[in-house]
């Protein structure tokens, strides 16, 4: 609340705004009545000079690049940086931080499989006036050798939550000495004689999806939204879709879907790979190419790559925060 704008203002009213209990002792010199107005002590003041006064404050703080809409701002970090918060929320101010963590996302495989997308948090914390250590994780890289592709990275509000990576696409190549799907923020996707997916993480994303022993298109690494689609096993061969993106979390400030899973490639151009969302990559669409790259800063996952064709690597992370400034 404020005080009124015109007419009379009494001490008590300006006592209880200052978060006093009315009809208690207090005087126009008291700090938290002056503070109000921000007068020094014993300054004169006139009652006038309380119009429209109020003792809420509001959180302010630096840090990413900034946007607002209404009565709030946005931080939103592409890299690695630090949120400084300066002044924190009372009275009207609400000093409650909401906050999405998206992780870097998976590599697809070389067995066409997709990578499970980077884990997608929400949540909230009471701003501190104090830093706060922002990470953003990149995205993880395919290779045809999977000793050498790489994981997503974690991406995290340090002392907050941390979001976890995303899971790499099976890799069939070296069978069978392949690399199964991993688990992860979501999991990544299966793919011939590695079928099962990897599993996801509970409130962050979902399993990849399976496939099995006899048949060529990957499965699609998890997404936040749903699991990794399975392929086609019969008559049609097309391959298993990402896992869905979401667009949850209060902090989300242009409400664009991230933390897609990867989708599934495909034989041959007769059939086709697995639809996407949320930033995931396309998988190989039958040409044996490198799968589709994950899109930046989603976390989604990388798509899968054609036999003896690297997957795509794993869209880099994100994090988000949204509070009330005015």
């Amino acid at each position: 609340m404020a005080l009124q704008s015109s007419g009379a203002i009494s001490l008590d009213d300006m006592h209880v705004e200052a978060g006093g209990s009315t009809g208690t002792t207090c005087s126009i010199n008291d700090s938290d009545i002056r503070d109000m107005i921000d007068k020094a002590d014993g300054a004169n003041v006139s009652f006038n000079e309380y119009y429209g006064a109020s003792s809420s404050t509001f959180v302010a703080a630096t840090g990413g690049s900034t946007t607002t809409s209404g009565n709030y701002k946005f931080h939103y970090f592409t890299s690695s940086g630090t949120l400084s918060i300066s002044s924190t929320g009372s009275g009207d101010g609400s000093n409650t931080v909401d906050y999405i963590i998206i992780a870097g996302g998976g590599p697809g495989g070389d067995g066409r499989s997709g990578g499970g997308a980077g884990g997608y948090l929400t949540g909230t914390f009471s701003a501190a006036a104090q830093s706060y250590s922002i990470t953003v994780g990149a995205g993880g890289t395919g290779a045809l050798n999977p000793n050498n592709s790489s994981h997503g990275a974690n991406s995290s509000i340090a002392g907050v939550a941390t979001a976890t990576r995303g899971g790499k696409g099976a890799q069939y190549q070296y069978y069978p000495y392949g690399f199964a799907a991993t688990d992860g923020g979501s999991g990544g996707g299966g793919a011939r004689y590695l079928p099962d997916g990897g599993s996801g993480t509970s409130g962050q994303g979902n399993d990849g999806g399976d496939t099995n022993t006899s048949t060529n298109p990957g499965a699609g690494g998890g997404g936040k939204g749903s699991a990794g689609g399975s392929p086609g096993v019969t008559g049609t061969y097309d391959g298993g879709a990402g896992g869905s993106g979401s667009t949850t979390g209060n902090a989300n400030y242009n409400g664009a879907s991230r933390g897609g899973g990867g989708s599934g490639g495909v034989v041959n151009a007769a059939y086709d790979p697995g639809s996407t969302s949320g930033g995931g990559g396309a998988g190989s669409d039958g040409s044996n190419a490198v799968g589709g790259a994950g899109t930046a800063n989603t976390g989604g996952g990388g798509g899968g790559g054609g036999f003896y064709y690297a997957g795509g690597a794993g869209g880099s992370g994100i994090v988000m925060v949204r509070y009330q400034y005015q």
